[in-house]
């Protein structure tokens, strides 16, 4: 990946996803024990975050083979998000790209409310999976989480921990992998601004003999900065475990979140 033409073709997506006429205030992201927004994911798996009502996320994913997927998320009601999302690789180079199958979308509807005793509880589906769409094989690179339970919960650690954990059952099945899969994460803060982030999807619905993956899960870690303005920054380190067969170690992703 070049990555000094990816950033330049993400500056620019950003810059046309924001209207001329909006004020950009010095809001702080998601990242950071000064965070103001929610994080909607970790890396891969859903958090029980939510946008409040009124409330717009644009995201950008670099990856591998000069891939890009786009994703808009929209808060319809402090307990209910709707999102689009669409990417493909080969953005970048001479040959065409190879787009997604189709547009995935989301929803999330938090059931449960954060207590000082009970996680946040939230219902969701997501048919957008990560790192590019293989069609030969009707599945996205990472599968796509489709139905899943998801709780979060936030503790006072020297800034702020978070724990994140749930189910998810893809409908990507044409591998014959039909399990139930189980994911957790953590989201910590370090200094007002910046976080460190990781995760662990189990896999069990990408292990069988027709799978992707070689049982050991997906691993993934990472740093996220908030930047101002409602931006934060992310650089992912993906698949650590070397999961992935055919793929090398610890596959580097850049992430842009705006929300405003």
């Amino acid at each position: 990946m070049c990555v000094e033409r990816m950033v330049a073709a993400v500056s620019f997506l950003v810059v046309l996803s924001v209207p001329a006429t909006v004020q950009i205030s010095r809001a702080q992201g998601w990242a950071g024990s000064d965070a103001k927004t929610e994080p909607l994911s970790i890396i891969d798996i859903p958090t029980a975050g939510l946008l409040r009502g009124g409330e717009k996320s644009f995201r950008v994913d670099l990856y591998r083979g000069d891939g890009l997927q786009a994703a808009f998320d929209y808060g319809i009601a402090d307990r209910l998000l709707f999102g689009l999302a669409y990417g493909a690789t080969g953005i970048i180079g001479t040959g065409p790209p190879e787009w997604n199958e189709v547009p995935g979308f989301r929803v999330k509807i938090r059931v449960i409310e954060e207590s000082e005793s009970f996680p946040a509880l939230v219902l969701g589906f997501d048919s957008e999976g990560a790192e590019g769409y293989i069609g030969e094989r009707d599945r996205f690179t990472i599968k796509s989480p489709g139905l899943y339970i998801v709780m979060s919960k936030n503790y006072s650690a020297s800034g702020f921990f978070g724990f994140h954990g749930g189910l998810n059952y893809s409908l990507e099945k044409s591998d014959g992998d039909r399990d139930l899969n189980l994911f957790v994460g953590i989201d910590k803060s370090i200094v007002s601004f910046l976080s460190v982030i990781a995760e662990y999807n189990a896999g069990f619905n990408d292990n069988g003999p027709n799978a992707l993956g070689r049982g050991r899960g997906y691993l993934n870690a990472g740093i996220a900065a908030s930047a101002g303005g409602g931006i934060s920054l992310a650089i992912h380190f993906k698949d650590i475990l070397g999961n992935q067969r055919h793929e090398g170690f610890a596959n580097r992703t850049l992430r842009i979140d705006y929300t405003r």
